[in-house]
């Protein structure tokens, strides 16, 4: 890496009696899969490009408990959570941004019941921000007339109605933006969520993840734009059933930006 990355930890901060702008919630798929931490990385770079004063918990971070929660747990959902809430607030930290829409989820719906009340926003959001706030520009040529689509996240989509932050993003890097048939409020699960990435696929005729790439590939991209670490891994599971990944790769919104 020829580029020093600089990550700085909440205990850094305090000792120094300052406050982030934002704590970057890393996540478990951010923090040890090795496909995501390029994620990880990417959303790093472009938080230093923009000079945004963030911290990290390292190793105070703890998985959110959403897994366990989604897989029926909540015994031990809740034990993770009052865990992170219990570091979040002796750090009082305000604003939350994340990779990783389950997290996002979590924090901003199901933490507050438990004590838990922040600001939280996914990263296509808080990329968004930086660039209609001028912290981040863009030379729009590294992507300019290939062909992106993007599969929308459920918890980020269907489960936040968030579904502008991610196209309007993407739309900056000049690509030319095309939409599969499952978009938006219609779109099609990756096949990872609710625990489901934890578990073997049921009996059926085809995985999901194959059927969601079948939908992006019926739109002829160069690059298939996700939001989300699982769906990304599913996506590329997907490209590579298809026997696709020489001519289309799978990439994280981060790390379109990042590239441009």
């Amino acid at each position: 890496m020829s580029e020093q990355l600089k990550v700085p930890t909440m205990a850094e901060f305090m000792a120094e009696g300052k406050q982030p702008e934002i704590l970057f919630w890393v996540g478990s798929a951010g923090s040890y899969d090795d496909r995501a931490k390029k994620i990880t990385k990417a959303f790093v770079k472009i938080l230093n490009k923009a000079n945004v004063e963030f911290a990290v918990l390292g190793t105070e971070e703890s998985n959110t408990g959403d897994v366990a929660k989604r897989a029926g747990n909540e015994f031990l959902f809740q034990m993770q959570a009052m865990m992170n809430i219990e570091i979040l607030n002796a750090y009082e930290v305000k604003r939350i941004v994340t990779c990783d829409p389950h997290s996002f989820n979590c924090l901003k719906n199901e933490y507050p019941s438990l004590g838990g009340n922040y600001d939280v926003v996914h990263h296509t959001q808080y990329i968004k921000e930086l660039i209609s706030s001028g912290r981040l520009t863009l030379e729009g040529n590294t992507y300019k007339g290939k062909r992106i689509t993007f599969h929308d996240p459920c918890y980020l989509g269907r489960a936040n109605s968030e579904y502008d932050a991610p196209r309007d993003v993407l739309k900056k890097t000049n690509a030319n933006l095309v939409e599969m048939k499952r978009n938006k409020n219609t779109a099609l699960c990756c096949g990872a969520g609710g625990a489901q990435m934890f578990k073997e696929p049921e009996k059926g005729n085809m995985d999901i993840n194959v059927l969601r790439t079948e939908d992006a590939l019926a739109t002829k991209p160069d690059i298939i734009a996700t939001g989300c670490p699982y769906c990304n891994t599913m996506m590329t599971d997907g490209v590579k059933a298809k026997e696709k990944e020489g001519e289309i790769s799978v990439l994280d919104i981060a790390e379109l930006i990042a590239n441009s």
